[in-house]
């Protein structure tokens, strides 16, 4: 039975749009055009949207393989999108990685939109959402992502370094408050 529920895929929605940054990850895909001429949106978005999926459904197994259980991914997890949290509020690097060299695929698909955060994300998000809102909220993103990309040179125009600075700020206090409540909401399954 298919439980549907909009608070759930707005939640997690946003969720994967802060994780995912693609509004301040527009500097980045600026630069990277700049560097390599066209970047096909299309698929960089569906690529992204694939391996989201993908992992969705696969990770579980993968983490089973190896021992691990759902909760301490979920705290672990928390630890990752607090960090990715206090990047976007404080301006620092902790993650990144030097600046992309090639195009659509590596490394705008992976690891910029669906990269080591989004993939820690979708498992904790899976301890405590329907799978079939977490697919609905990713779908709503990688549409999201697309119209960026598409658009990437008119956004960053209009919107200018300040309001691209504020955007990721903002998006980075609710990151902070969404991994202290992950945090909160799985530590007690460790020691049970």
């Amino acid at each position: 039975m298919l439980e549907i529920d909009f608070k759930e895929i707005i939640t997690v929605g946003m969720v994967l749009f802060a994780v995912i940054d693609i509004v301040g990850s527009i500097p980045i895909i600026v630069n990277l055009r700049a560097k390599v001429g066209h970047i096909d949106s299309e698929k960089a978005s569906l690529v992204a949207g694939m391996i989201m999926i993908i992992f969705l459904f696969v990770g579980e197994g993968l983490l089973n393989l190896i021992g691990i259980d759902v909760h301490s991914f979920a705290v672990a997890g928390s630890f990752v999108l607090f960090f990715l949290a206090l990047e976007m509020i404080l301006g620092i690097r902790i993650y990144r990685d030097e600046e992309p060299g090639s195009a659509s695929i590596v490394p705008l698909a992976f690891p910029l939109i669906a990269g080591a955060g989004t993939m820690t994300t979708l498992l904790s998000l899976r301890s405590q959402f329907h799978t079939i809102n977490i697919i609905i909220a990713i779908l709503l993103n990688i549409i999201l992502v697309y119209i960026v990309l598409k658009s990437s040179k008119k956004i960053e125009t209009l919107l200018g370094e300040n309001g691209l600075g504020v955007v990721r700020k903002t998006f980075g206090v609710i990151l902070l408050a969404i991994a202290v409540k992950l945090f909160a909401a799985n530590v007690k399954g460790l020691f049970v």
